[in-house]
């Protein structure tokens, strides 16, 4: 029996065709029998053969027409009923007609009209309670097979029922589901097809009863708080968690278990979805030129799927790193899009060929996104720093003035604020030139070229974050390194970040520094425990943490204010406009010939003595250049 059932994972499409025209014999047969009373001699009296016939061949067509073979048996629910009952009845339609037509001209019936009504309710019973049995098979077979993996499903809704048949239906799934959970209180104690519905706060008592290993929460739109909560539970409790990723196979009788996967950190960092002004960004997007910086990086690449389904006219992509450029590239074109992609090779400090770039294209408004952004690794190397975000930026914003390019969206980072390492001062030397310029522009009545700058903190997944770091650790059996038992970050997802980085760019007029609301800062070491217990592993036991000291110039906490910034709000709640100190062009041009001098005589000591000059509030943090910091007071 078990060797059948692993082989008839699909019954084939004849055998179901089959199946149900043996089946609607046997109900025209009883019909005939229930409708003489059982007396086989009236029935053989009436010649019931021409009826049979009549019969079979009208189910046969209405089965051909509705295909309700087309189903999977084991998968079988209400909608294969429904899809019986419709063929049943095209079936009655095709020989009442007959029937009709046939006593107009002759005066009697090819089959009572009393049989085939009977035989209407048989068949549909039968054809549906055989598809029930044979899938109660399978579901038997799974249970008694001695290796499931005991589940409780969180949600007994639409969604939790689809998981349910998902569940059942897969007969090389482990999982069999035990019970129901849900929030609602109203529905404890009742069943979905057997299976019980508990009280959300029940998971203590089911895992002692049941053994459970593996909560799968199934509910569309369910928050991001509450989904924290169920999964610390069910952590503590040794409880791995699941969830359903999409529900569109399982809507249209496609039931795979391959649709639910282990909840991962990310889907616990995300927030509520961000409300856009979808129309006026369509409006500032739409039919434009857009340059995008970066664009092989994380946010670079996102920011170029997000504004490609803008339409812009054309949409320019600028990045050194080949291959991953061509990788953006390919994917952009499979949309299908009628925007004009164009493609370059280029680095930002190079000022001739920015220059050609500009003129050849004329973009309308630049999304700079491109910078060195690795903290210890641009304080073993500050020029490099310094020449890229510092002074590609000066060279972008220069060349977007001289080609009258309306917008320049600068994106920054929190580690520009009070900062404590070169990278973070570059990037705050490079808000204060495109601030400095705005300035310039505007007093000077030119008025061609608007600055925003957008200021944020860490994106989940970027490349070379500690998400993707500690995923290799655990990958390689650990140990997972964190630099400090208190540190703490700020974090945000890429497609969040880029949303917002899009409406703030959208939203200014310039020399805005827009902050986003980060959330709550997350310690790292309870982030690095969480995706231990979430990969199912044991802490200490299985995989351990190590501190390993803070790296050169690495802080504590990260901050999204200086201590002379303030915050305004507008109209989106996520994005805040910071008060900041305003900055003559002329003083900042200055200090930059001097900064670029000393690139050149690779005197790295007075660059960042400059740095500091220009950055006051710059102090270094566990780096070489401590001995620099200006002295207090």
């Amino acid at each position: 029996m078990v060797k059948v059932l692993n082989k008839l994972t699909v019954l084939p499409r004849w055998v179901v065709i089959l199946i149900d025209q043996f089946l609607i014999f046997t109900s025209v047969c009883l019909a005939f029998l229930l409708r003489f009373n059982f007396h086989i001699s009236e029935v053989i009296s009436y010649k019931p053969l021409s009826g049979i016939i009549l019969t079979m061949v009208a189910a046969f067509a209405s089965t051909l027409i509705t295909k309700s073979y087309a189903g999977i048996v084991r998968y079988t629910g209400i909608q294969d009923g429904l899809r019986i009952i419709r063929t049943e009845l095209l079936s009655v339609s095709m020989i009442v007609i007959v029937n009709l037509v046939y006593y107009y001209n002759t005066g009697k019936n090819v089959i009572p009209f009393s049989v085939v009504f009977i035989a209407f309710f048989i068949s549909s019973l039968l054809l549906y309670q055989y598809r029930i049995l044979v899938k109660n098979l399978f579901t038997l077979y799974k249970t008694n097979s001695g290796t499931s993996v005991p589940v409780v499903v969180f949600g007994a809704g639409v969604a939790g029922f689809l998981t349910k048949q998902a569940i059942e239906a897969d007969l090389h799934s482990s999982y069999k589901l035990v019970a129901f959970m849900d929030d609602d209180v109203q529905k404890n104690g009742k069943e979905i097809n057997g299976t019980k519905i508990y009280n959300s706060d029940k998971l203590n008592d089911l895992v002692k009863k049941h053994a459970v290993k593996r909560l799968v929460i199934a509910v569309k739109n369910l928050s991001i708080d509450r989904k924290n909560e169920i999964v610390d539970e069910a952590l503590a409790h040794g409880v791995r968690v699941s969830y359903v990723t999409s529900f569109d196979k399982w809507l249209r009788n496609d039931f795979d278990v391959k649709e639910i996967r282990d909840i991962n950190i990310e889907d616990l960092l995300g927030r509520e979805v961000i409300k856009l002004n979808n129309g006026t960004i369509q409006n500032a997007l739409q039919g434009k030129v857009i340059c995008i910086t970066g664009a092989a990086g994380s946010i670079g690449s996102e920011l170029a799927r997000q504004i490609i389904t803008f339409r812009p006219t054309t949409m320019i992509i600028i990045d050194q790193a080949e291959s991953p450029l061509f990788d953006i590239e390919r994917e952009l074109r499979s949309k299908g899009l009628p925007t004009k992609l164009i493609v370059c090779i280029a680095d930002i400090c190079n000022k001739e060929r920015i220059d050609r770039i500009f003129n050849d294209f004329k973009p309308e408004m630049v999304f700079h996104a491109a910078a060195y952004k690795h903290v210890p690794m641009m304080e073993s190397n500050p020029s490099e720093a310094v020449a890229v975000n510092i002074f590609g930026t000066k060279n972008l914003a220069d060349t977007a003035v001289r080609h009258k390019v309306k917008k320049f969206v600068m994106i920054s980072t929190d580690k520009a604020v009070n900062p404590t390492n070169v990278m973070g001062c570059t990037k705050r030397i490079a808000e204060i030139y495109v601030q400095s310029l705005n300035g310039y522009n505007s007093s000077l009545a030119l008025g061609n070229t608007s600055f925003v700058t957008t200021r944020f903190g860490n994106v989940l997944g970027s490349n070379g974050s500690v998400i993707p770091i500690f995923k290799e650790q655990l990958m390689k059996g650990g140990p997972i390194t964190v630099t400090h038992p208190e540190i703490t970050r700020f974090f945000m997802t890429i497609p969040e970040a880029c949303e917002l980085v899009i409406e703030a760019g959208v939203m200014g007029r310039g020399g805005e520094i827009f902050i986003f609301d980060m959330g709550k800062p997350i310690k790292i070491y309870d982030l690095a425990r969480k995706m231990v217990m979430l990969s199912g592993k044991e802490l200490n036991k299985d995989i351990e943490i190590v501190f390993t000291g803070l790296r050169d110039g690495e802080k504590l906490y990260e901050e999204l204010l200086n201590d002379q910034e303030n915050t305004i709000p507008t109209h989106n709640e996520k994005i805040l406009k910071a008060k900041v100190s305003e900055y003559q062009y002329d003083e900042v041009c200055r200090n930059l010939d001097l900064l670029e001098d000393f690139i050149n005589d690779k005197n790295e000591h007075k660059m960042v003595t400059l740095m500091k000059e220009i950055v006051p509030e710059y102090k270094s943090n566990y780096s070489r250049f401590e001995v620099l910091d200006l002295p207090q007071g």
